[in-house]
């Protein structure tokens, strides 16, 4: 089966990216969201510019 990288609607806190990028990568979603926030803060909001890119371009996982 091929794997696809989707936004998850369900336990998502905003758009459900972290959800999508971490089920993806079989990982827990509150690594991603704290790799997400050390982005933010490190590299002056690239993190955030990241997140809404992503939650453009992500499909939504289908129910």
């Amino acid at each position: 089966m091929e794997k696809k990288l989707y936004r998850i609607e369900q336990g998502k806190m905003l758009c459900g990216v972290c959800m999508g990028i971490a089920d993806y990568l079989n990982m827990d979603v509150t690594v991603i969201r704290l790799i997400l926030a050390a982005l933010t803060v490190c590299s002056a909001g690239t993190g955030i510019l990241l997140y809404a890119v992503t939650a453009i371009i992500m499909p939504v996982k289908p129910v």
